[in-house]
């Protein structure tokens, strides 16, 4: 029962996520939002997580990790349900945002629910299956929600996975017994957890804002919160992120970067493809959908596979030929124009949806099996916000690269050279992040001794 309640939240969030991406042409017509806004409709979700799934990560460690898991899902399900009433774009992302936070409570708790009920020989293939399921929402996501914006209304994608979620409530009120806490629950670190939230929400908002002088502003103040954050952490006794875990072991610091780096190079594939068919190839959002699936239904397959051989075989050569096969994917991706074929692009989208399947499930087992079993809760948490703050990073970078080729203009057939331009610009620079990562993935060390 444990599994299944996370297997199907596994699956109902990147749904989620994936079907939001399809619909954003929709959004922007509808409620008349410029193309820096529109973009924020996916990063303020991912703001959220960011900002506190450190936090949560600790307050689960204390209160319960199966509480703070429902807590989570609850909270995206009143969340959406406001979203779909939205009648601006600024509510849309301040509703988004409030998603993201309880999206932060379930990211911040899965992983480490389940290394909490599975054996250490068990774990790489339950975390395999776990990410095949993330990656089979993220596949279903934008061919249902193309059907959805196009039957009914774009108000209705943002519900469709309510009651999936309905359903992980009922489980683990029901069906699961007891909780999780962590060996030695410490405190909650207030000032560091502070010095963290706004410094992400300040270079959030600050790229944003590029090329006006006060993004600089933004940045620089983000910037110094995390300088204050490091501060902070160093010196007090139950630190919200235990840096001396990344400071003393080496395979899990690399893991952790690699994440970061792939996530980064990764994450704004879903949106950009979503932008460059729609606008530039003028492919209805249900064709749209389809073309999308072939990435995430690739992760699907080869997830699982990848994490059950990382359980005998070393994860850094499984993971870094999946970086090999990424970075390759996204020089492809980067040549398209309005011209490029459709089976083309489904080769592109294969060949980085295998990439990442061989990449994940792997990479996850090596974070989770570098650490002592009490620091479960931490090297979840850590996995988390490396996985989330790669896919606000991937999200920031095409927010900037659209606020410096597009400006606060809406998209329409007068800037698609413009569109177009950003579009290769953000697949070059994903496909040259690719390099440092398959540095991290191949420096790490061994796992199995």
């Amino acid at each position: 029962m444990t599994l299944l309640m996370v297997y199907i939240n596994a699956f109902q969030l990147p749904l989620m996520l994936s079907a939001v991406n399809v619909g954003l042409p929709h959004f922007a017509r509808d409620l008349q939002m410029n193309a820096v806004l529109l973009s924020w409709v996916p990063t303020s979700y991912l703001m959220a997580s960011v900002m506190f799934v450190l936090i949560f990560g600790r307050v689960a460690d204390m209160l319960g990790r199966k509480k703070i898991y429902l807590l989570g899902t609850l909270l995206v399900v009143i969340a959406s349900i406001l979203a779909a009433f939205s009648n601006s774009g600024e509510q849309l992302v301040m509703l988004r945002f409030l998603q993201g936070v309880g999206g932060a409570m379930i990211y911040a708790t899965q992983i480490a629910i389940l290394s909490s009920v599975c054996p250490p020989n068990m774990r790489g293939r339950a975390i395999g299956k776990m990410i095949s399921i993330l990656y089979l929402g993220l596949t279903c996501g934008p061919l249902l929600g193309g059907y959805v914006v196009e039957l009914l209304d774009w108000r209705a994608l943002l519900v469709m996975q309510v009651p999936l979620a309905l359903l992980v409530l009922m489980l683990g009120l029901f069906k699961v017994d007891g909780d999780w806490h962590a060996d030695e629950p410490a405190k909650m670190d207030i000032p560091g957890a502070a010095s963290y939230a706004f410094s992400i929400a300040a270079i959030c908002i600050g790229a944003s804002l590029v090329p006006d002088v006060s993004s600089y502003l933004g940045i620089g103040l983000g910037v110094l919160g995390l300088c204050c954050f490091v501060f902070i952490e160093k010196r007090v006794t139950h630190p919200i992120f235990d840096l001396s875990l990344f400071l003393s072991n080496r395979i899990f610091t690399l893991s952790c970067l690699a994440s970061f780096i792939m996530y980064t190079a990764t994450f704004a594939n879903v949106v950009l493809i979503s932008l460059y068919l729609q606008y530039l190839q003028g492919i209805p959002a249900s064709q749209a959908g389809m073309i999308m699936m072939t990435q995430p239904l690739l992760m699907a397959i080869f997830a699982p596979l990848a994490g059950r051989l990382s359980d005998t075989v070393e994860p850094r050569i499984i993971a870094s030929a999946g970086m090999v096969l990424t970075l390759v994917g996204l020089l492809l991706l980067s040549q398209f124009n309005g011209e490029t074929s459709i089976l083309l692009i489904l080769l592109c989208l294969a060949i980085t949806g295998i990439g990442f399947g061989l990449f994940s499930s792997p990479n996850t087992n090596a974070i989770m099996g570098a650490v002592e079993k009490r620091h479960y809760g931490l090297a979840s948490a850590s996995n988390a916000t490396m996985r989330l703050v790669g896919q606000m990073s991937s999200m920031l970078m095409v927010t900037l690269i659209m606020s410096l080729y597009l400006g606060q203009a809406e998209i329409s057939p007068a800037n698609y050279p413009e569109l177009q331009q950003a579009i290769s610009i953000a697949f070059t620079i994903a496909a040259l992040l690719c390099l440092p990562g398959l540095y991290f993935s191949l420096a790490r060390g061994h796992l199995h001794r």
